[in-house]
């Protein structure tokens, strides 16, 4: 016997509509959908109209029919995408600790942060206090400009109109001319650089992975204290971040 859930009536007719329109894909109808799922068609034309205002579902000019639209197709593969991503970027972000000897993060973007969904350690008794699950801003750490400096303008905008932006140190940038000049700089070089602009003693550099749509789904970083991870040693961090980013981008069907 199953266990007793209380769910919300409306949700689950929601769910029930997506679910039915999945299956026809000529669409249907409101009164087919009225009819097949046994509901009021007054009910089932107000769960289409918002369906309909937030993009997962589209009506017809021609017959009227409600189909599922494309925004369904968008959702899923972006699930694909960071289950494809886990396991393609495992063995690369590995090899990087291998060479560096220094922790290593997989990250991909979520609204205005961005969520390490990876990560190694190395073998250093100071070790960085991340973990898997945990979000930080992009606009002050290297993995999130890293991203950002691939996005549209009109994104980034988006992007840091929302974000609550902190003087996290003396080096975080905070207005956003200077960030855009930042991103410029990231482009050019292919990799983006955290000069202790998110925690005090901490350097890190990030670059960008693509898919074969030619988007950006995340980043991987290197990063450790200061004291370690020295600007010389960044010169020679960025050939091997710069040459494992792209190969786990090739896996991923990236092509330039």
């Amino acid at each position: 016997m199953k266990d007793s859930i209380n769910t919300v009536q409306s949700v689950d007719r929601t769910i029930a509509i997506m679910e039915l329109l999945s299956t026809h894909q000529d669409g249907l109808g409101l009164t087919e959908v009225s009819q097949l799922i046994g509901l009021h068609k007054s009910t089932v034309h107000r769960l289409l109209l918002t369906l309909i205002h937030h993009g997962y579902v589209s009506q017809s000019q021609h017959n009227q029919r409600y189909h599922l639209s494309i925004k369904m197709f968008e959702i899923g593969s972006r699930i694909i995408d960071r289950m494809e991503l886990l396991k393609v970027a495992r063995p690369y972000i590995e090899a990087i600790r291998d060479v560096t000897n220094e922790v290593v993060h997989l990250v991909i973007p979520d609204g205005t942060d961005m969520v390490y969904i990876d990560k190694v350690e190395s073998n250093n008794n100071i070790r960085m206090h991340s973990r898997i699950g945990a979000r930080s801003p992009l606009y002050s750490t290297s993995a999130g400009k890293a991203m950002m400096a691939y996005w549209p303008e009109p994104k980034v905008r988006e992007i840091w109109e929302a974000s609550e932006i902190i003087q996290r140190t003396p080096n975080t940038v905070v207005v956003y001319d200077e960030l855009l000049k930042v991103l410029e700089k990231v482009r050019e070089a292919g990799y983006a650089l955290d000069e202790e602009e998110n925690e005090f003693g901490i350097r890190c550099i990030g670059a960008p992975v693509f898919n074969y749509r030619n988007d950006v789904i995340g980043a991987v970083s290197i990063s450790g204290p200061t004291i370690r991870v020295t600007c010389e040693v960044i010169d020679a961090f960025k050939e091997h971040l710069l040459k494992y980013t792209r190969l786990i981008s090739n896996e991923m069907g990236y092509r330039n």
